[in-house]
């Protein structure tokens, strides 16, 4: 009878040989010495794309809603009708510029403390581009939704000023006569526009679209959901960016710029962002032997072949777990390549003689 040993051991012998034949098949091409030359020649179609989504946002921020929303008012006995329109105009606890700054700097930190261990410029680059990716398209996302959707802020009579009273109830549009649009409104033109879009909070966009992408990269690199129980504070450390992330969201609640289903849906969009820049980035999500190695960009031809091998040429923040020798076994999630040299269950029976 095998020990079990001798068993894993046989494990990583066969695993070897069958990656071999797939690399000879079509050996992997030179790599380049990465220069400023070819960092640009590889990269500046991205930076274009995020260019010209900076200008899209910024200008169709500053547009007139396209929506020509209707609201009622009073009822006929002079009570109003809305009364959660009706807060007051306060400033930001959190100001927008903040907000995008918080976005930016939080994450970038993690990556940069992480390269204490990676010192990788590679894994600097994959993840800072990663996280303006998510950012910037979740930003321009959340812009267009409000431009051409929109709706009434917390605050919007107070910026609007109708110039309604009970009696003038009945001289409106709909039913009744109950319904009136933004031509009542008295108040400053850009604050009118402002207040008509709501939905969804871009707060809660940025928050999200960065600081699920921060937690995302902390579980890559010091493996927090892997095949082994980590320390304690590795947990703590990958909930408290989406901690700040409901904090941020949350505080658009307390000084009355969104409701609670703009924050939601603001939060939804950012998730979305979030996981789809790290995936298009790193090599899995949550699989936590590949989820910390950058995609390939300059062999993108070649691609990401998801072997052990792989293993071995890239760095995780954690030496714990096993993926540096070679004995990591099984595939969830997305990456099942290695499947096809692990022995089933039923040979692992007949090794140990248990049936």
């Amino acid at each position: 009878m095998k020990t079990m040993n001798e068993i894993n051991n046989s494990f990583v012998g066969m695993q070897h040989p069958v990656i071999n034949d797939i690399q000879n098949n079509e050996p992997r091409p030179k790599r380049e010495v990465m220069t400023l030359r070819i960092y640009i020649r590889t990269f500046w179609m991205d930076y274009l794309v995020m260019v010209i989504l900076g200008i899209i946002g910024i200008v169709v921020n500053g547009l007139r809603p396209i929506p020509n929303r209707v609201f009622p008012v009073y009822f006929r006995d002079g009570e109003i009708v809305n009364p959660e329109f009706g807060y007051s105009f306060g400033i930001n606890i959190i100001p927008t510029w903040l907000s995008g700054l918080l976005a930016f700097i939080i994450p970038f930190v993690f990556i940069m403390l992480m390269q204490i261990r990676v010192r990788s410029f590679n894994d600097v680059n994959t993840a800072t581009m990663g996280l303006l990716f998510s950012i910037i398209s979740g930003a321009v996302f959340q812009v267009l939704i409000k431009w051409l959707i929109g709706g009434l802020r917390p605050h919007f009579f107070s910026v609007c000023k109708p110039s309604i009273n009970p009696a003038s109830v009945g001289t409106g549009k709909g039913f009744d006569g109950l319904m009136f649009d933004r031509s009542i409104c008295t108040g400053d033109e850009k604050e009118i526009n402002f207040a008509l879009q709501s939905m969804p909070s871009g707060h809660a966009t940025a928050a999200f679209a960065s600081l699920v992408y921060c937690s995302l990269y902390l579980n890559g690199k010091l493996k927090v959901f892997a095949n082994y129980r980590p320390q304690y504070w590795k947990f703590v450390l990958f909930y408290a960016p989406l901690l700040g992330a409901v904090l941020i969201a949350s505080s658009l609640t307390i000084d009355h710029y969104h409701h609670w289903y703009d924050i939601l849906a603001g939060s939804i969009i950012g998730i979305m962002f979030a996981v789809g820049s790290y995936r298009f980035q790193y090599a899995s999500v949550w699989d936590f032997r590949f989820n910390h190695i950058p995609l390939p960009r300059i062999e993108a031809d070649y691609g990401f072949d998801y072997h052990l091998d792989q293993l071995q040429e890239s760095m995780s923040g954690s030496k714990k777990g096993g993926w540096k020798n070679g004995h990591i076994h099984g595939a969830p999630f997305d990456a099942t390549a290695t499947l096809s040299v692990l022995p089933t269950s039923a040979q692992m029976r007949g090794e140990l003689n248990l049936e």
